[in-house]
């Protein structure tokens, strides 16, 4: 899987789902091949997508994405 597919796959989940998913949940509704995520591109992802990483119940963290403005 390329970066590309992985970020349109994580995105466009996270905008059908508003608040939020943990990583388990992203894993295994898109059957993702990865036992964690690369941080790498979790990190490219929070710089140019939006990506926000905060606490959920638990040790669990939500993912979601900032919603863009209509200029964008």
């Amino acid at each position: 899987m390329r970066y590309v597919e992985f970020r349109d796959s994580i995105c466009s989940t996270l905008h059908q789902h508003p608040e939020g998913l943990t990583w388990e949940q992203l894993k295994h509704m898109l059957d993702l091949p990865y036992k964690q995520p690369c941080q790498t591109w979790v990190q490219r992802m929070e710089r140019e997508d939006g990506l926000v990483r905060g606490r959920g119940s638990g040790r669990a963290y939500l993912w979601r994405v900032k919603a863009r403005s209509p200029i964008e």
